[in-house]
């Protein structure tokens, strides 16, 4: 992910939040201070001028169906326009669409949610993944090639909104798709803005609106509609469990980007301080909202005290015994009746920034820490449970050999991402195929797995549950084959 620098930031942002909201046209009555979205007046199925914008999800997916039809006699050239309209938006407005997220929200910080935006811009998948295999021999020809689904329907996170809505749009309309979402509630305006702005542009280009629709009023009821709807070919969701489950008791196909709880195992090998840079900088990125983020670290014994000093000269700041154990008590607290009750991570901390969390236990700290971390047990809630507040626990082990047990086990079989740092191939390789995540990580922060410090391309929506991992292009189409039978060597004898 590519970073701006603060001082960048810092210029600009007033200014744009006191341009926040003059852009759009009030409507439906959204609080104070937050964007207005106007809908034309129309008695037809006639959604041209709507911008993706819509109360009634079938509405969406009837217009959603329009615009696919209408893009499907558009050229893969003009595919590629479009999906650049939509990157030159997210890395030029950055700044004002992170900031408007941030508002909304309330969580994360702000640098990354610009940030977020910038490094899609640049390094979301496009067109270029759609290449044709060709097999040709003494009896024909065979080509393969890949097609869109139609409407997708997507649910997106209120971790993030923007970003995700935004990658998979790029990832979509590059393979042919038109898509339909049901945003997070807490993240429905800047969901709303961003796509509006998409389609504006796009429309204003190619003659086409809403090839991202989105739901202004998301509910549990409006995603189940859109689940079922007949015109709805592929589902794809981003969230925790309960969507997830939702989703894959549909009748139709779902790609599920799911929960992850990714550990970190440190051996006597490893390069102590820059373990702890990377820790930090990618477990306090956006306040450890992220899915692939470090969520609990296993040291080996012999090396754990070492490990702690590298943290604290890296800038995190130790939490003792006392002070983990009340944290703790406050930040997660159990939710659910009976058999389901379960430990979560408090929203008072969710997302919030390392001084809230220490001000939560009467710690005073610089807003400059990015990070906390203190020593627990295996027991510690803060170890089986997705976090997502810049917190980090410490866990002493045996040997790594405990230390790749334990990370197995408190990843839960989401599959995920896992990390290690080590210089010895063997136990890196052994780890690698204990664990079989989605994402695995060696000697670099986990945002190296998507991008992030690494080659390759990034990704919103890691699909673990159903298997297709880092989402593409490719993702969102359909393997079609053609066969010529019979000669046909047009470069041979």
């Amino acid at each position: 992910m590519q970073g701006l620098s603060e001082p960048i930031i810092r210029d600009i942002v007033t200014e744009v939040i006191n341009r926040i909201g003059q852009q759009v046209k009030p409507s439906i009555g959204c609080p104070s201070g937050q964007p207005h979205f106007a809908f034309p007046s129309s008695s037809s199925r006639n959604f041209h001028g709507y911008n993706g914008l819509f109360s009634d999800p079938n509405d969406a997916v009837a217009a959603a169906k329009t615009a696919f039809e209408e893009l499907q006699r558009k050229t893969i050239a003009e595919r590629y326009g479009m999906i650049e309209i939509i990157r030159r938006i997210v890395i030029d407005q950055a700044v004002e669409l992170g900031t408007l997220e941030m508002n909304e929200t309330k969580i994360g910080r702000l640098e990354h949610k610009i940030d977020k935006l910038v490094g899609l811009g640049k390094n979301a998948p496009g067109t270029e993944f759609l290449k044709s295999e060709i097999f040709s021999g003494d009896h024909g020809l065979t080509l393969i090639e890949y097609s869109p689904f139609g409407v997708i329907g997507a649910v997106s996170p209120v971790t993030h909104s923007l970003p995700t809505i935004s990658n998979n749009a790029i990832n979509m309309i590059a393979s042919g798709n038109t898509v339909v979402v049901n945003p997070h509630p807490s993240g429905k305006r800047i969901a709303a803005e961003g796509v509006r702005r998409f389609n504006a542009a796009i429309l204003n280009t190619y003659g086409i609106d809403n090839l991202i629709c989105v739901v202004v009023e998301p509910t549990m009821q409006t995603a189940d509609v859109i689940f079922k709807h007949p015109d709805i070919a592929l589902i794809i969701v981003t969230g925790g469990p309960g969507v997830a489950k939702a989703a894959m008791s549909q009748s139709k196909r779902a790609i599920v980007a799911g929960p992850g709880n990714p550990p970190v195992v440190i051996d006597e090998t490893a390069d102590f301080d820059r373990a702890a840079r990377n820790i930090i900088s990618a477990g306090a990125y956006d306040n450890n909202l992220l899915c692939l983020a470090e969520k609990e670290v296993f040291v080996v014994d012999s090396v754990f005290d070492v490990m702690f000093s590298a943290m604290e000269r890296a800038g995190a700041v130790r939490l003792n015994s006392a002070e983990v154990d009340a944290f703790t008590d406050k930040a997660i607290v159990q939710t659910g009746e009976g058999a389901s009750k379960h430990d979560v991570p408090s929203r008072d901390f969710l997302g919030k920034n390392a001084k809230v969390l220490a001000a939560g236990i009467g710690k005073n700290i610089s807003d400059k820490v990015e990070l906390l971390f203190g020593e627990t047990d295996e027991s510690n809630p803060f170890v089986p449970v997705e976090q997502m507040m810049p917190f980090i626990p410490f866990v002493r082990v045996r040997d790594v050999n405990e230390g790749i047990r334990l990370a197995k086990k408190y990843e839960h079989g989401f599959r995920h991402t896992a990390i290690i740092h080590s210089n010895n191939v063997d136990t890196i390789t052994r780890m690698a195929k204990e664990l079989d995540t989605t994402i695995f990580v060696t000697n670099g922060p986990s945002t190296a797995g998507n991008a992030g410090q690494a080659a390759g391309f990034s990704s919103f929506s890691i699909a673990g549950p159903t298997g297709e991992g880092i989402t593409t292009p490719l993702t969102f189409t359909r393997s079609r084959r053609y066969a010529h039978v019979g000669s046909l060597h047009i470069l041979g004898k």
